[in-house]
């Protein structure tokens, strides 16, 4: 069975959704000078997203060149990152070279494998219709789906494909297992030794309507964006890890990765360039209101020859803003992650990176935000390499802890209040007990109950550095690491401050930790769990990791 993360958060994400999400901001048709000649334009996208007001949950970016289909079952398995009351999808022939047949298309919540959950199958239609036919470069959007969506968890969508479709329109790096099946299976709960494959095929975009949406962020990039060297069928690309975090802290905002592996700025190759794509895959995009631009001038300085100046990568970034913020939507920049050690890099390719780095990083940039996904995961005694507790291997791509890193630099402040306070409670990994604020919360933290109650549930706050507080129901005051973080937690404070916030950490088993800022320590329910909660440890092992349970 797929790997789920955050699946409580997901359960109390579920229980937000409700109808209506904000409309994509400005006009992405002004920029269709940015759009590759051969994808649908972004006008097209638009006026199609025009019915009702849709929030993205997931999303690939096409490419050309996928295999050819013909009266086959595809089952594909997409994460989503927010849910909703209905739901739609896009079926892209963005790279076809002829009209595509499609019909009898499903959706429903997946259970495992190829295998759906009974009686949450929904059949989807096009203009009313079972069938349509995708005129070549075009895109279709289907009509408005009773069906829910939850947060955090996967959906499959089912297409048949009654006749040959030639060279599809794909994404070829999908990090997740999807099924191919001969005739039309679109409706049956399980699949008969189907074929597996790791890309997807036509299908681009799930959208949903959420009340409470608070819009869609891009995630624009290459193959550290795209997952590649994260765990397979696991869901552990620095966007998913970003949808978790921004769902644990009562964000509602749908992350859309558009990562292609080997893609780049400036030049054509994996992808049309992000120059090329930035209307279509960005702009696009339903909802959006910020894009994450990532690592696409890795692939520019390793893999074209020459390599491009650092002036020429800063040209084609400022393209890129200037495009964003004439159709209203935010654009963060990241710095470049080291590379020393891959097979192409080169000094003056570092000497490029780091001169990019610096204008991310300097005044008067452009950007709305920095992304320093450099800092997060460089080694501190050789800063041109990774961590070696974050390289994958390769000395180019990072493993899901470098991924989890990354998503961790990424300041939530940026997308505002949340649309909501989650109220959680805590399970220790020490001891499987639940946190409690003891005594009406007189004394410190500690993991010995069994049942949840007032004492034992908090109000998970957000502060503008992206740290998190918890509020104790015990007595309406803040969780504190007391005296520096060298006493055990209590909730004993009435404001926040550096001893109220805590870094909120996602652990690869979907656990948590807390790092408290009084000392930059992380927090354990120590002596297995016997003694209350202290900041006090710098590594994470059972006893730091929690289970966060929502109200």
């Amino acid at each position: 069975m797929r790997t789920r993360i955050g699946w409580a958060v997901a359960a109390f994400l579920t229980a937000l959704a409700t109808a209506v999400a904000p409309a994509a901001s400005g006009s992405a048709a002004a920029h269709a000078q940015l759009t590759h000649p051969t994808t649908a334009t972004a006008a097209t996208a638009a006026a199609a997203a025009a019915t009702g007001p849709w929030t993205g949950t997931w999303a690939v970016s096409p490419q050309s060149g996928g295999a050819a289909f013909n009266q086959q079952t595809l089952r594909q398995i997409v994460h989503t990152s927010i849910g909703g009351t209905s739901a739609r999808v896009q079926i892209s022939n963005a790279f076809g070279s002829q009209p595509l047949a499609i019909a009898d298309v499903h959706i429903a919540q997946r259970s495992s494998g190829a295998g759906i959950v009974a009686g949450t199958d929904q059949i989807v239609t096009f203009g009313g219709q079972s069938s349509t036919t995708i005129a070549a470069g075009a895109l279709a959007v289907s009509d408005p789906i009773a069906f829910a969506v939850p947060a955090l968890s996967d959906v499959a969508v089912s297409i048949y494909l009654p006749q040959g479709t030639g060279a599809s329109t794909y994404h070829q790096q999908g990090s997740a297992t999807n099924y191919i099946a001969s005739g039309d299976v679109s409706g049956s709960q399980t699949l008969t030794n189907p074929q597996t494959t790791g890309s997807y095929f036509f299908l681009t975009n799930l959208d949903v309507q959420n009340a409470a949406s608070q819009g869609a962020v891009v995630t624009l990039g290459a193959s550290i964006t795209d997952g590649y060297a994260s765990s397979f069928d696991a869901d552990r690309r620095w966007p998913n890890d970003l949808a978790v975090r921004l769902a644990q802290t009562g964000h509602v905002v749908g992350v859309l990765n558009q990562g292609i592996s080997g893609n780049r700025l400036l030049v054509d190759g994996a992808g049309p360039s992000a120059l090329h794509r930035f209307a279509q895959d960005v702009l696009a995009q339903p909802g959006v209101r910020w894009v994450i631009f990532a690592d696409d001038p890795i692939n520019d300085l390793g893999s074209t020859s020459p390599p491009p100046s650092s002036d020429e990568l800063i040209a084609g970034l400022q393209q890129l803003i200037a495009a964003a913020h004439q159709n209203g939507v935010r654009f963060l920049c990241s710095t470049l992650t080291p590379y020393q050690g891959a097979g192409y890099w080169t000094q003056q390719g570092e000497t490029a990176r780091e001169a990019f780095n610096a204008y991310v990083r300097s005044a008067g940039n452009g950007c709305d935000a920095v992304v320093d996904q450099d800092a997060a995961t460089h080694d501190p005694a050789n800063p041109t390499m990774y961590l070696p507790a974050y390289d994958s291997g390769d000395h180019l791509h990072p493993n899901d802890a470098g991924l989890r890193a990354i998503a961790n630099a990424v300041n939530l402040a940026l997308f505002g209040a949340p649309a909501s306070t989650p109220v959680v409670s805590l399970r220790a990994h020490a001891n499987g007990d639940i946190v409690t604020a003891d005594n009406a919360g007189a004394a410190p933290l500690i993991a010995n109950r069994t049942a949840i109650g007032p004492w034992e549930t908090f109000d998970l706050l957000s502060n503008a550095d992206g740290s998190v507080s918890l509020r104790a129901h015990a007595n309406g005051d803040i969780v504190s690491a007391d005296n520096a973080g060298s006493s055990p937690l209590i909730a004993n404070r009435t404001a926040i401050g550096p001893w109220e916030s805590f870094d909120l950490l996602n652990n690869a088993d979907g656990s948590v930790s807390f790092r408290a800022h009084a000392n930059g320590n992380i927090v354990t329910a120590d002596n297995a769990g016997s003694s209350p909660l202290i900041a006090d440890r710098t590594a994470i092992g059972g006893w730091e990791s929690f289970d966060l349970i929502p109200d």
